[in-house]
């Protein structure tokens, strides 16, 4: 059984045509998990139109947190709290997957327990800006690749069901893909599927961070003019030493348990 896990909240403009690209590629017997974050426009009556028992909706108590991060990861903890399938897609509510994402991953999951897929970066129209995320990127698995630039995304994440036993619950101000992806590498076989399984929208609405390289791209080819979100330098270094910290008392806790990885 499949559980896709998908954190909602305002997402009216794009959602019907990201649930329409998923539901299609699950059987009977899967589940769309939807955890909406309170949501103020159609979200939750668009869902309810498809009238698909496959989509279960749950309602998350947003609680404020620190980073603009912390919403979508504790909104998506909530979804995953709510999940009984053996196999777990990760889900935004904004993206398009193409078609064959689900048997791609399914087939890669044969090997391995967790898979991180490539995607292509679109615009709010689907205009492809950059092919391969992989590539654009230079992405590599690891802890340090990613504390220094964290390549992991939750929407290109599947794994199976025993991961969420180590992930779960997430740190408070921890990115949940980062967290996700960098515990993974180290609890259970990580691969990569170097293909694209997704359309990811960059636009204005996004919470995650803008590539300052891709605006720049986008600009020289004069596709989309995004706006730079105010990184500055003092929250670049905050979230990683909360990231680092987590990160040993997970390494002390699976020592101490003595866990078997």
């Amino acid at each position: 059984m499949i559980s896709v896990c998908m954190a909602t909240y305002n997402g009216e403009n794009f959602i019907r045509k990201q649930i329409d690209s998923i539901l299609c590629q699950l059987s009977l017997d899967d589940e769309l998990i939807i955890s909406d974050d309170g949501s103020t426009d159609r979200t939750i009556t668009i869902l309810k139109e498809y009238n698909d028992p496959r989509i279960k909706i749950y309602t998350h108590h947003r609680e404020k947190q620190k980073f603009m991060y912390g919403y979508t990861t504790k909104n998506i903890e909530n979804a995953l709290i709510q999940a009984n399938g053996d196999i777990i897609f990760l889900s935004d509510q904004d993206d398009v997957w193409m078609d064959g994402k689900v048997k791609k991953i399914l087939k890669e999951l044969d090997e391995s327990d967790l898979v991180l897929s490539d995607c292509s970066f679109v615009d709010s129209n689907l205009n492809v800006l950059v092919s391969s995320k992989f590539k654009f990127e230079k992405f590599k698995k690891g802890f340090w690749r990613n504390i220094y630039k964290n390549g992991y995304l939750g929407n290109s994440m599947a794994f199976k069901r025993f991961v969420l036993k180590y992930v779960l619950p997430f740190p408070n101000n921890v990115p949940h893909d980062m967290w996700i992806g960098i515990i993974g590498n180290i609890i259970c076989k990580q691969a990569l599927l170097y293909e694209p399984t997704l359309l990811y929208r960059r636009h204005d609405m996004n919470v995650s961070f803008v590539n300052n390289k891709l605006i720049d791209k986008q600009q020289e080819k004069n596709i989309l003019k995004l706006k730079r979100r105010n990184v500055n330098f003092v929250f670049q270094i905050h979230y990683r030493l909360i990231f680092v910290q987590s990160y040993v008392l997970f390494l002390l806790k699976l020592i101490f348990c003595k866990r078997k990885i």
